[in-house]
């Protein structure tokens, strides 16, 4: 199992809901914390939080459905001499539940892609050629169980399109100790999830951080966080390493 203490983890989305999630479980096992948000201001606490429990933190802004916000984000990361080891993918958007899905606007499909997808294959494509010369990296990309619903159209496909890029990219990085995976963290009671929802955000832990410490240098993986909860981080990186990564088929 991978030891995290003093490795730096870059968390989207970490101002609220899974990615608070994320960023507080991994703090606790002394990883230092780049937490991006919308505005700086959202994450101020937890910076003061994280410190207190002696790792290095800091914030980083960004409108994810703005490209070139994402590149000036990263281009700071790069300035600050940060070598990032771990990324969690967090942060997405679901735009609408449109009833009459045969009306859905092209404006779904592209805001959808655009945050979900683009801003996420922006940040991989910078950051992993440098997990690969570091020759370490954990790539954990959040995807979502959605299926047969139409009317979740714009954030099913982008969705689906972050698999596929994300099992592509595992490919090329099977047997090396960057590695790459998914994970999903189930319909959960937070501002994307809504009210309704069956399962509380604490409930993605252990599973959501899980792919940070696997350590068998196989990519690919489609982790459910709801099928770790409960487990201790021990066990849950022991079930997860042997969850198969399944290939696209057509």
């Amino acid at each position: 199992m991978v030891n995290v203490k003093g490795k730096w983890a870059l968390v989207t989305g970490a101002s609220r809901g899974v990615g608070d999630q994320t960023a507080r479980f991994m703090a606790e096992q002394g990883c230092n914390l780049i937490l991006h948000s919308r505005k700086l201001e959202h994450t101020r606490q937890m910076e003061q939080e994280f410190r207190a429990m002696g790792v290095q933190v800091y914030s980083v802004q960004a409108e994810l459905a703005n490209h070139e916000e994402v590149v000036a984000m990263l281009d700071e990361i790069e300035a600050k001499g940060t070598p990032v080891d771990i990324v969690f993918n967090n942060a997405a958007v679901q735009i609408a539940y449109r009833t009459d899905y045969w009306k859905t606007p092209v404006s779904d499909f592209e805001q959808s892609f655009q945050i979900n997808f683009i801003s996420v294959a922006t940040i991989c494509n910078r950051l992993i050629p440098k997990m690969i010369e570091r020759a370490f990296g954990r790539v954990i990309n959040t995807t979502s169980g959605i299926k047969n619903e139409p009317e979740q159209a714009g954030y099913a496909a982008s969705k689906a399109a972050l698999d596929k890029f994300t099992k592509d990219l595992a490919s090329r990085l099977e047997g090396t100790d960057v590695m790459i995976n998914l994970n999903d963290p189930g319909w959960c009671r937070t501002d994307l999830g809504g009210p309704q929802a069956p399962n509380s955000v604490e409930s993605v832990l252990p599973g959501i951080v899980v792919g940070a410490f696997v350590d068998d240098k196989k990519s690919g993986r489609y982790l459910p966080a709801q099928s770790f909860t409960g487990l201790s981080l021990e066990d849950a990186v022991a079930k997860a390493e042997t969850f198969e990564a399944v290939p696209y088929t057509i």
